[in-house]
C-alpha cells in the first residue's frame, strides 16, 4: 500500500521560501508512468495544482506559479520536495502531496486531480510575519 506523507514548517513569513517535503513508503517516486504532484486548498477555496515531479525527474509547474516553484527530489531517501518562493499570505493553504499514473504524457490532464489514486494527509502551511 503506498503511503505518502507531507511535512515541513506549518509557519513561514512573508518573503520567505516555503518548503515542504513528500515521504513515499510502498513504492518507489522512480517507479515508470508515476508523477508525483503538490497540490493546495486555500482556506474557502478550492484546489490548486501546483506541478509535478516525474518518475524520470522530469518537472512541470502551474504557469501561474511557475516563477516561484520548484519542485525536486531525492530518491536515496523516497522523498519529494516543493519550494515556493517570496510567499505572501495568499500563499496560506493546506498543501497535499499525491501521486497519478500516467503513460503517454501528452494526453494526461495533470490538473485533473480526480486521477491522483494516492494523497497525502495534508499539512497546513500559514504565511504570517
Amino acid at each position: 500500500q503506498v503511503q505518502l506523507q507531507e511535512s515541513g514548517p506549518g509557519l513561514v513569513k512573508p518573503s520567505q521560501t516555503l518548503s515542504l517535503t513528500c515521504t513515499v513508503s510502498g513504492g518507489s517516486i522512480t517507479t515508470d508512468y508515476y508523477y508525483w504532484s503538490w497540490i493546495r486548498q486555500p482556506p474557502g477555496k478550492g484546489l490548486e495544482w501546483i506541478g509535478y515531479i516525474a518518475y524520470s525527474g522530469s518537472t512541470y509547474y502551474s504557469p501561474s506559479l511557475k516563477s516561484r516553484t520548484s519542485i525536486s527530489r531525492d530518491t536515496s531517501k523516497n522523498q519529494f520536495t516543493l519550494q515556493l518562493s517570496s510567499v505572501t499570505p495568499e500563499d496560506t493553504a493546506v498543501y497535499y502531496c499525491a501521486r497519478r499514473t500516467c503513460t503517454v504524457r501528452s494526453v494526461c490532464v495533470m490538473t485533473a486531480l480526480t486521477e491522483y489514486d494516492y494523497w497525502g494527509q495534508g499539512t497546513q502551511v500559514t504565511v504570517s510575519s
